[in-house]
């Protein structure tokens, strides 16, 4: 049960649906049709994009992008709205960076398709699929962009059962989450059985 303890010891818990949306496992199915819409976009962004040379070869493309992307009209608005972030687009252009990032683009955009498809990864996957829909929102693309990235943060927090309906099922039991494994008992100390703490030295 998720929970919070203030600096006064009060016990905050999240409401009691937002607990079962993120944690029961049941909830897999409520976050099965977001998951494969949401993958299908993607696939659906890269197919016209894995036969185009201009993508998959010259890059061509996203130097247009990039491009239309950092120019300042005489009138009206920039397309992007914080000056740092075009100057970080105008970076890449000078080195000419779309010659490889265009192939990372397609690469990333299929990937994470097939992931959120299959339910394998999936927290990771939104988390990378939303930080795309968020850099084409920042360079003044919005489109869908807003509505992916919506559901992506669903699926971040739903990480832990929004693919077990999924590959997920089988991948996080197996792999298990880096902070709750055990740390190596010290050299010479007895294993501690499961359940129990290892026996103090001295």
């Amino acid at each position: 049960m998720a929970s919070v303890i203030t600096r006064k010891g009060q016990v905050i818990q999240d409401p009691p649906l937002v607990q079962k949306l993120l944690n029961d496992p049941r909830a897999g199915w409520v976050w099965l049709l977001p998951r494969l819409w949401l993958g299908w976009q993607w696939l659906d962004a890269v197919s016209h994009k894995l036969g185009d040379p201009k993508w998959v070869k010259t890059g061509e493309a996203l130097k247009g992008f990039w491009a239309n992307a950092v120019q300042i009209p005489q009138n009206g608005r920039p397309a992007i709205a914080f000056d740092w972030y075009r100057a970080f687009l105008q970076s890449l252009l000078d080195a000419q960076a779309y010659t490889w990032f265009a192939k990372l683009v397609v690469a990333g955009e299929l990937l994470v398709g097939i992931a959120l498809i299959l339910g394998a990864f999936t927290g990771i996957a939104a988390f990378i699929g939303g930080f795309m829909n968020w850099n084409f929102m920042m360079a003044g693309s919005a489109s869908i962009n807003p509505v992916l990235f919506v559901i992506s943060v669903g699926l971040i927090l739903a990480w832990k059962v929004a693919g077990y309906v999924g590959v997920d099922y089988y991948l996080l039991p197996l792999i298990g989450t880096p902070w709750n494994r055990a740390p190596a008992a010290p050299e010479g100390s007895a294993p501690a059985r499961h359940g129990q703490p290892a026996p103090a030295e001295g």
